[in-house]
């Protein structure tokens, strides 16, 4: 017989674990975002010219302001995957896999307080996927 939910103790363990996650996460989007969009390296320099030093200090600073960005997009989406985990512990659905409906196990819950599938279900999804980018 499956387990239908979980108990009082453990949903909150669950809770606990997706609030401190989202914390940190949160707390390092801001410091990406304030990391992104700073000022070019010139002006911290002290050189108040615009011009930089040299073109190899421009590609560097786009470089990094992107990757910054890029690294902000992926910690948005973990913000929102957190976001829907906590609402499924309101709705008593957390920790229903999204493919098959089976009870997610509660160590993969423990390392992964955010995921949608079962362990089985990913693997099944990342073999698709994997399997569809060498067509």
């Amino acid at each position: 017989m499956e387990k239908k939910y979980w108990k009082k103790e453990e949903v909150e363990l669950f809770k606990k674990r997706l609030l401190s996650l989202r914390g940190k996460i949160t707390g390092n989007v801001n410091s990406l975002q304030n990391e992104a969009f700073k000022s070019s390296g010139t002006d911290s320099s002290g050189d108040l010219s615009n011009m930089p030093l040299h073109l190899a200090d421009v590609g560097t600073d786009n470089f990094e302001r992107d990757l910054n960005i890029e690294l902000i997009e992926n910690a948005e989406e973990g913000l929102r995957n957190i976001d829907i985990a906590l609402e499924k512990l309101d709705n008593k659905t957390y920790g229903q896999c999204e493919s098959c409906d089976k009870m997610i196990i509660k160590t993969r819950l423990l390392a992964l307080p955010f995921v949608k599938n079962c362990i089985n279900c990913q693997r099944d999804e990342e073999t698709e996927q994997m399997s569809d980018e060498e067509i």
